[in-house]
């Protein structure tokens, strides 16, 4: 079994930690049968979290009682609260340990403890090891982060505060004690560390020895990903962090072995994925520009690699922009569809409120009826698989090691682009990490889309042809695998026998005024599904860039090139030539599975300019290349994000309303609901004994005829959870 996913028994879990060669827990226990041990039981078992983050005045100023009602009338189920770090919100005993002002004699953090396990809550503790105070400095200056310019560095929002180094013996040496003491006096389920990993290049006496020691290299002067410099440090950076996480770990276990720690992100999903039992994503709201399914998208990355792991997602009540105010209030509409899109995808509920006192009480009931309708639903919320045939590849190996020239700007938007495009299509999908390409990863799909996946190893092109050769299909677009996965340019893609072209050594664009020909006279099914809804117009806008390719086998050509011409002065603005022979879609059959690959920056261009026929045009070459009906169909006005999930005795599809004028920018003022008819094929040989409307608490009429259920969900406001009661 892979060992991101989790060993099920009577829905309970457990996980394996081998990495390649020596565990990264040299003390911690390495499953070896199917049966989870009962001292891992719990991680399985809250679906409802509540976190807490105290500020130093709390103490005798806040009532813990109010937040304890509170917690018992939400049906909370875990509570994440702060416990020491900058701050102790308890007596502790350890010097140098900052104990709250306004505690007095009281035990702040004690209190509510002694109150959520009196609640049956299970307790995951808060701790926070990026900043100290002035005696704290003048014990340890060497514990300081220090700048580029060898300045001890004082907190960006804090003057009176210090930056520790993450790398150095605060984390290494203080820390420990720290967690020590929060296990033996609270004996949490575990401890969540937050801003554990630093803040930009230190430039500490241990870290530029250290870093030399390792590399024999002088630390870098600046942060340049293409930098090799910089590279090294960055792996060494990491393998810091791993040795903290596993010493935390360790002695957190030592203490209670039934015991995590749970970092607050950590630059290696896939680590993640191998090391982590239950992981807390810290995304909290949107900011700027955020799309609303960017909280699905997180939750997806994750999944991807953390398998069917308990995956919590923290999310804000305030406002998360760039100025951070902590005690504001969003809109009940904007965290009800936050929260919907994680809860969609795989993720289980975490409010944080920053302060116990509390000047706002809006959000609340926003909260509440959405805790308590997942609570009546827990049931349908405990998924043990996906059911999307859609897998898109992201590639934190490409984010490293890739960029730098002109046309490789912005790489991340060539993911954000097919991924809105799937979500406007309410094709279900899920994300696929690209170093994770084994036949037991990608058996569940059908199709693979790869959105200029740019960095592939050798062996990451074999696991795709063999993805291929097995009856799998693939969308590949731009310089998807030219550069191997150091991010060196190859003289030819590494996948150019799939793709069925060679690289003409050179990228174009960008590319002003050129067009996409649509080959209209073309009579033929796959010319005619290619250009499904574009059969109007003889042309459409072309992408921004294109990489030149050659091909090496006869092709189809529904879409060909009109190049650039002049787009000024208006007496010029015509075409030179009508239209040309090369093709912007190369399509293949090979095998039983399905090539399309796309020169153009089409998803990137499609996230930058959301044209209409762009979406269409993607939309069509998804679903030639996915040659069956999608899982669910879903069909009626609006933007609906579609997810499906199966349970042990039924299988759920989510419809996430982001139907809203605020969806790009701002958040949601109000919801507006939409119609949808709904369509869903019954997994073979499952009987549906029953249909329900989970949020609304309806029982729809339906019709069940050719393994397929069909309904009408009339109203569907944020989020409505069709539910299949299976035999």
């Amino acid at each position: 079994m892979e060992r991101r996913d989790f060993i099920k028994t009577s829905g309970l879990i457990g996980s394996t930690y081998a990495l390649s060669g020596a565990s990264l827990f040299a003390n911690s226990p390495t499953l070896t049968s199917n049966v989870a041990p009962a001292d891992t039981f719990w991680l399985d078992g809250p679906m409802r979290w509540a976190q807490l983050a105290f500020v130093e005045r709390d103490p005798g100023h806040y009532d813990p009682d109010f937040w304890l009602n509170y917690f018992k009338r939400i049906h909370a189920d875990g509570a994440l609260l702060s416990a020491g770090g900058i701050v102790a919100f308890y007596p502790t005993k350890i010097p140098l340990h900052h104990r709250s002002e306004f505690m007095g004699n009281s035990d702040t953090l004690g209190y509510l403890v002694d109150g959520c396990k009196k609640q049956g809550m299970k307790i995951m503790l808060r701790t926070d090891p990026h900043a100290a105070r002035q005696d704290v400095y003048d014990a340890h200056p060497d514990w300081i982060a220090v700048t580029a310019d060898g300045q001890k560095r004082r907190h960006w929002a804090n003057p009176d505060l210090w930056v520790t180094c993450a790398l150095g013996p605060y984390n290494f040496e203080f820390m420990p004690q720290v967690n020590k003491e929060i296990m033996e006096r609270f004996k949490p389920e575990g401890i969540f560390s937050n801003r554990w990993h630093g803040h930009d290049i230190c430039y500490c006496e241990h870290c530029q020895r250290n870093f030399k020691a390792a590399s024999g290299l002088e630390l870098p002067q600046k942060a340049d990903k293409l930098d090799p410099t910089y590279r090294k440090w960055a792996d060494w950076k990491m393998k810091r962090l791993r040795e903290v996480w596993a010493l935390w770990d360790s002695g957190i276990r030592q203490q209670q072995p039934t015991s995590r720690f749970i970092p607050n992100g950590f630059p290696d999903k896939v680590l993640t994925g191998k090391e982590a039992d239950l992981f807390f994503a810290d995304q909290q709201a949107r900011r700027g520009l955020t799309p609303p399914w960017a909280n699905g998208k997180g939750a997806k990355e994750l999944r991807s690699t953390l398998g069917m792991k308990p995956l919590i997602g923290i999310f804000s009540v305030g406002i998360e922009e760039e100025f951070r105010w902590k005690d504001s209030v969003q809109s009940d509409a904007e965290i009800r569809i936050w929260v919907a899109e994680g809860t969609a995808n795989g993720m289980r509920p975490c409010f944080v409120k920053f302060g116990g006192d509390i000047y706002d009480k809006r959000w609340m009931e926003a909260v509440a009826r959405l805790y308590e309708g997942y609570h009546k639903n827990e049931k349908y919320l405990r998924n043990t698989a996906p059911m999307a045939r859609v897998g898109v590849v992201y590639s934190e190996q490409t984010d490293r090691n890739y960029g730098g020239k002109a046309w490789q700007q912005k790489s991340g938007d060539h993911v954000d682009g097919f991924y809105h495009n799937l979500v406007e299509s309410r094709i279900p999908f899920d994300m696929v990490n690209d170093r994770l390409l084994t036949p037991d990863d990608l058996k569940r799909f059908k199709l693979l889309i790869l959105p200029n996946i740019a960095a592939l190893s050798d062996a990451q092109c074999k696991q795709i042809q063999a993805f291929v050769d097995a009856g799998g299909s693939v969308i590949a677009t731009f310089e998807t695998s030219l550069y191997d996965e150091e991010g060196n340019q190859r003289p030819n893609f590494g996948l150019a026998s799939l793709f069925g072209v060679t690289y003409d050594q050179k990228v174009e664009g960008p590319m002003r005024n050129s067009y996409l020909h649509m080959n209209q006279n073309a009579k033929d099914s796959q010319t005619q599904l290619i250009l499904k809804g574009l059969d109007d117009t003889p042309r459409i806008i072309n992408s921004i860039y294109k990489v030149a390719v050659k091909p090496t086998t006869t092709f189809p050509s529904p879409v060909t090139l009109i190049p650039t011409y002049p787009d000024l002065p208006m007496e010029d603005v015509y075409p030179r030539v009508a239209q040309t022979d090369t093709r912007e879609i190369y399509l293949r059959q090979v095998g039983k599975g399905r090539v399309a690959y796309i020169p153009g920056d089409l998803d990137r261009s499609f996230w930058q300019l959301l044209n209409v026929d762009h979406g269409q045009l993607l939309t069509n070459v998804v679903q030639w290349a996915l040659d069956e009906e999608p899982i669910a169909s879903v069909n009626g006005p609006g933007v609906i994000d579609v997810n499906v999930w199966r349970q042990d005795k039924s299988m759920t599809v989510h419809l996430v309303n982001l139907t809203n004028p605020m969806m790009m920018k701002g958040p949601f003022r109000e919801l507006i609901p939409v119609e949808a008819q709904v369509s869903v094929q019954v997994p073979a040989g499952a009987k549906v004994t029953g249909v329900k409307l989970l949020m609304s608490e309806q029982k729809p009429k339906f019709e069940l005829k050719g393994g397929k259920v069909t309904l009408t969900v009339p109203k569907i406001l944020d989020h409505e959870i069709v539910a299949l009661d299976l035999a």
